[in-house]
């Protein structure tokens, strides 16, 4: 049995803030891989416009290149309509029955899990692993972590992680302004970025 992390996200760009939290939850919970997942059409981003699955696909394997813990997949950006995180755990557990699954995510993502869609769909394939940034009171994180055990069941780790103030809605912002992301993103995506001109002009909304 391998133990493997799953890191979905819409990566529009992905960014050092990303790559530095797979490699922590792979030592924090001994994951063998962790599998980085672009979504395709995200009905939580659905009030701004996105790159092309593709490309951010691209620029995500620009990113982990080299490093063979870590792993891309194009399983969510190739599903028509919306994605959900439930079904994408769902197909990944029976795609590899004998491989235990960690979702990871950050603290925030915890406090609004219960208004996604099947979260107990979600919980019941799944571990979840919730990285804690400094910033956040973990006695709140363990009341909403045993909130949610008693809801839906399953199981929920919360990780220790430092606060990275970098963010995609910040990277976006920079490029619209001109302004530098040196060493906020992968020196091979930032190249990527230019080369194309992404991001120079778009209407925004948070994201990280």
């Amino acid at each position: 049995m391998k133990k493997i992390g799953v890191m979905g996200g819409t990566f529009d760009p992905v960014h050092v803030g990303h790559l530095l939290l797979a490699e922590w939850a792979a030592d924090a919970a001994g994951l063998e891989q962790v599998w980085f997942l672009p979504t395709g059409q995200s009905y939580m981003k659905s009030d701004r416009e996105i790159l092309p699955g593709q490309e951010r696909l691209h620029m995500t394997e620009l990113a982990t290149a080299g490093n063979d813990r870590l792993k891309c997949l194009d399983l969510e950006i190739k599903r028509e309509g919306y994605t959900y995180s439930y079904e994408t755990m769902e197909r990944l557990r029976e795609a590899y029955p004998e491989d235990r699954f960690y979702f990871i995510e950050g603290a925030d993502c915890l406090f609004t899990m219960e208004n996604w869609k099947c979260p107990d769909r979600l919980l019941g394939s799944c571990t979840i692993l919730a990285a804690v940034r400094s910033g956040a009171s973990l006695r709140q994180m363990e009341e909403k972590r045993a909130e949610l055990l008693e809801k839906f069941g399953g199981e929920i780790i919360l990780m220790p992680f430092p606060e990275i103030s970098v963010s995609s809605t910040e990277i976006r912002k920079r490029l619209r302004e001109g302004r530098s992301v040196r060493y906020m993103v992968p020196d091979k995506v930032l190249a990527y970025i230019m080369e194309k001109g992404f991001y120079r002009e778009s209407s925004d909304s948070s994201d990280d």
